[in-house]
Order: structure tokens, then sequence, then C-alpha cells
């Protein structure tokens, strides 16, 4: 169970909408409790849900920084499913995607195939448990606990390849919000919360990654105060 906590580092802070909190306490809950009553199976299931969740928010911050590359790795899908997720307002839309075939859209931040077919493995690996085939393919802790950090060690590693994105991601935020008079949102923390925080998903370790972006561009710039002031909350936020 301690081993399986890690994974809320990679989760949210906070989310754009209550629903979207309560999806994924739900989710979490059903692992927790499936786990401490022995029912490994579906505690796993619950597990991969959250893994594919974290891999949806990735792939929606890719989806903002990177709007050219992610339309044109659309090409391929049907015209609705294709303008469904160009209009999408929310990560979770992206389930319209297959589960295998969503990994695909992080060949845009340099994964090569080895990558995403590591990142694939526990869809495998939650298809062979998750149909009525007569196997308990989980019955022990151990082999659990096995299976959560070999989850945690793809999510360990598309972290790795997302710190460009996050860095775009603050760039982009820190040049729209310098100017204090130009925002709608004149307190500080909660500007960050909603035009940041909520807009990409970001989680804890997405804020560590965020304030080792360099801010050398803006040294001469009339708002670095500001900026600096709107990096603290950052700071802050991973402290907390």
């Amino acid at each position: 169970m301690d081993e399986a906590q890690e994974i809320h580092d990679y989760l949210p802070l906070t989310y754009l909408s209550a629903g979207e909190g309560e999806y994924i306490r739900f989710v979490w809950e059903a692992f927790e409790s499936n786990y401490v009553a022995g029912k490994y199976q579906f505690a796993m299931l619950a597990f991969h849900m959250l893994y594919m969740s974290y891999v949806y928010f990735s792939v929606w911050q890719i989806k903002q920084v990177r709007k050219s590359d992610f339309e044109h790795a659309l090409t391929f899908l049907d015209e609705n499913r294709r303008k469904e997720l160009l209009i999408a307002t929310s990560p979770f839309t992206l389930h319209v995607v297959n589960e295998s075939g969503v990994f695909g859209f992080l060949r845009l931040i340099g994964c090569q195939d080895q990558h995403i077919g590591n990142f694939k493995k526990p869809v495998k690996l939650r298809n062979d448990s998750a149909h009525p085939n007569g196997v308990i393919a989980l019955t022990d802790q151990t082999a659990t606990d096995a299976r959560i950090e070999q989850i945690m060690q793809q999510i360990r590693g598309i972290q790795v390849h997302m710190s460009n994105v996050l860095h775009s991601c603050l760039l982009q935020f820190l040049h729209d919000s310098a100017n204090p008079d130009e925002r709608e949102i004149s307190d500080r923390e909660v500007h960050v919360e909603i035009n940041f925080l909520h807009k990409h998903y970001l989680s804890r370790k997405d804020l560590e990654a965020c304030i080792t972006c360099s801010l050398d561009e803006f040294n001469e710039s009339p708002f670095r105060d500001e900026v600096m002031a709107l990096m603290q909350v950052l700071r802050t936020k991973v402290e907390e």
C-alpha cells in the first residue's frame, strides 16, 4: 500500500471540476478497499485506471503546448472522434481513443517505440485479468506490490520525457501573467490555481519539474519581480 501512495504525487493537485476530483478519489478508494480486503485482482483494475488517468493528464499537457503536432497526430482518426479531441475541454475526453493507441501521442515528446512498448505493458496485463477467464491472476500481496512498482516505473519513465512540455506550459503562463494589470485575477495564488494548475492538470511532480525551468529570458523584463512572485507561489505548492 505504501508503494501505491506514490501515484498521488503524479496526479493533479486540483481539478477543473468537483466531479473529476471525486472520480479520482472514488477510483483510489476502490483500489484501497480491495487491496486491504485481499482482492488484489480488483485492486489492480482500479490502480490501472489511475495509471491511465495519469497518461491522459500528460497527453492533455502535450495538447496544450504542441497544438499543431497534436492535430497532425489525429489525421487518421475518423472525423467525429478527431473533432471531439480537438474541441475537448477535459483530458478525460481522451478515453475515446483506445488505451493502447493513446500512448502514441507520447511520440510527440520524443518517446521511441521501445518506450511506448514499455508504457503499454500495463494495458496488456490489465486485459489479461479483466475478462471472465476463470483465472485469478493476482492472489498475494507480494505479487501485487511488484505489479504496482512496475506501473510506477512506467509513470516515472513518462514523467522524465515531460520536462520540456512542462517548461513550455510554465513559460507561456508567465508571459501571459507577468503584467498584473492585464490579468483578470489580481490575486496571485488564485490566478495560479485557476489559470495554471487547473488549466494543465498539474501534479506535485509537474511543479517540481516546472521550478527547474530557466527564467533567464525574464532577466531584463520590467515584470521580473512579478514573475518571481508567481514562481514563489508554485514553490509553496510543492512544499505543502
